[in-house]
């Protein structure tokens, strides 16, 4: 379990009671309704159509109608083409592409979310049982609960049902912040063609495992239950990683689009009965992590987010935000 770098000395427990402002309760793995054509405009999935300007959207924020009894939350901004969609990491719902915790030189606002709007459309949402950075903190009741462990492919197939129902128009620049990348890469390699590119934000990867041996086991039980006042909420977002792992791997190969790869500097903040072991395990893992999704792609940028742990996004928002323009500015010329 993750933690902001300046909320490394303190419990979970203690953040669960705010100790601290909320947006510091990140609790990743290492660990979107605005409505861009709501007037039925069918999906264009084309390069013509990714570099094509869209109608004038308005903003949206609220329940899509994904079928089967369940809703899940969108809000959408911006206007522009590809469609830019974030999607959070392990617990955390859509909340950490709106908040910063930023130090000087690195300028206080915007946050991700609002900035990417400024040039493009771009979506977030959150995932059922995922955590609301409130006052206090608690799981999302904007998206219909789950129970049960998830799987990757359940969780892409709720990306792929919210935005088809909400005919927000593609192809997508996904972006995918720590196991959110998982989900981000699988919904790639199902859906190429409605994929205009990728942007890992401190990304897990598929290589993790052999990196922890016989502490493997013990490592995935801390992702899903990393000591929080949620641990045993039902509903709270449990997902197999085992499943994950072998979903991306045993899927086709990523769509020939732009990728860009952006890895924090600092270590991962984690609760302090985190076992040694598994933190130096993570900490040695993580470069090759990193690494193999630098060569997911040729000429793919790979940024570091100097003086950042794992949430890149709030630490270092405009580095974030210019790596998605980067992505966006290719995606447009074609390349």
């Amino acid at each position: 379990m993750l933690l902001p770098r300046w909320a490394a000395t303190l419990t979970l427990e203690c953040l669960m009671r705010t100790c601290l402002p909320v947006f510091t309760l990140a609790l990743v793995a290492a660990a979107l309704m605005a409505l861009s054509g709501c007037d039925g405009t069918p999906v264009e999935t084309s390069a013509a159509a990714a570099r094509a300007p869209t109608p004038a959207a308005k903003e949206f924020s609220g329940p899509v109608d994904v079928g089967g009894g369940r809703k899940i939350y969108l809000h959408c901004k911006g206007n522009g083409s590809p469609t830019v969609i974030l999607e959070s990491g392990f617990h955390d719902s859509s909340d950490t592409w709106n908040v910063t915790d930023t130090r000087p030189p690195v300028p206080n606002s915007p946050a991700v979310f609002p900035g990417v709007a400024m040039f493009t459309r771009v979506c977030e949402y959150d995932r059922p049982g995922t955590i609301r950075y409130t006052e206090p903190p608690t799981l999302t009741a904007r998206s219909t609960p789950v129970t049960g462990a998830r799987s990757l492919t359940g969780m892409v197939s709720d990306l792929n049902k919210v935005l088809t129902a909400a005919k927000v128009p593609g192809p997508y620049l996904l972006v995918g912040h720590s196991f959110g990348g998982m989900v981000t890469r699988l919904y790639a390699q199902s859906h190429p063609k409605q994929t205009a590119g990728l942007v890992f934000v401190d990304a897990f990867g598929t290589n993790m495992k052999p990196f922890f041996g016989k502490d493997w086991t013990a490592y995935l039980e801390l992702l899903n239950h990393p000591g929080t006042a949620f641990d045993a909420k039902r509903g709270f977002e449990t997902i197999d990683v085992d499943g994950a792992i072998e979903a991306v791997t045993g899927a086709q190969p990523m769509p020939d689009v732009p990728v860009a790869v952006l890895s924090k500097a600092k270590p991962f903040a984690v609760p302090p009965r985190t076992p040694k072991s598994l933190l130096t395990s993570l900490e040695r893992a993580w470069p090759k992590v990193q690494q193999a999704l630098v060569d997911l792609g040729p000429q793919t940028p790979h940024f570091l987010a100097t003086g950042s742990d794992h949430y890149v996004q709030i630490h270092d928002p405009d580095l974030t935000i210019s790596a998605i323009r980067l992505v966006v500015g290719r995606v447009r010329s074609g390349s």
